[in-house]
């Protein structure tokens, strides 16, 4: 099953109502423009290094046009990494179908998961949003723990799947947890702290995520042996 991935804005395709013309500040398009241009600015410089005057370039606008959508460089920064992170846990949703059994559902999300998070694109964006942490803390916990992310995304299928008597889970937040280290095979780390040069194969990941399937269904799947 092959699951194409979304854009990381969604572009609103219904016209202004007043003239035909977005007000300052609100064309969908323009923004989604400025948030690509900056987000390649960021993940080739870095946060300390980029300008708002090297965002102008890249996304081709003007700097007054980039000042009315983005009053700073935190501010474009910040609404940079909520796309993306948007983007990220749109991407592993699509795969969760109600309807699937879970052992395919679990196998897919492992797949799209432990290939996005461990690729070049990824690592870079952890690596800046790490290197913000402290002049912006609520954008790391945004990013990471958000209200909604890859765990909760993950929590609320299996709480669904639950519901119907698919997987026995008395906590629902760790066994998303579980289920999140165990796919990611510590590639993840190897690849943030640079121990790992390249992304890992899909051989590699396929290895991986499918002993991880077999591991958290032993211990929640609905014929699991409860113990004291």
């Amino acid at each position: 099953m092959k699951h194409e991935p979304q854009n990381a804005i969604a572009l609103d395709a219904t016209a202004p109502a007043s003239g035909g013309r977005w007000a300052a500040g609100e064309d969908p398009v323009k923004r989604h423009q400025i948030l690509e241009g900056a987000k390649r600015v960021f993940m080739k410089m870095g946060f300390d290094a980029a300008s708002m005057n090297d965002v102008t370039r890249e996304a081709g606008v003007s700097k007054g046009t980039l000042y009315v959508y983005f009053a700073n460089k935190e501010d474009l920064f910040s609404a940079m990494m909520d796309s993306e992170r948007a983007h990220f846990v749109e991407l592993v949703r699509t795969v969760l179908a109600d309807e699937a059994d879970v052992a395919s559902c679990l196998y897919e999300f492992g797949m799209v998961f432990g290939t996005h998070v461990t690729s070049d694109k990824t690592i870079s964006a952890m690596r800046t949003v790490i290197g913000v942490r402290a002049r912006m803390p609520s954008l790391c916990q945004r990013f990471f723990s958000g209200p909604e992310n890859l765990r909760t995304v993950l929590r609320g299928f299996l709480e669904r799947k639950a519901a119907v008597g698919q997987v026995k889970i008395d906590d629902f937040d760790m066994a998303a947890r579980q289920f999140l280290e165990m796919a990611s095979g510590g590639y993840f780390k190897l690849r943030l702290f640079g121990d790992m040069d390249v992304p890992p194969s899909k051989e590699e990941i396929d290895y991986v995520v499918r002993g991880a399937v077999r591991v958290f269904l032993a211990a929640y799947g609905p014929n699991r042996r409860d113990q004291d």
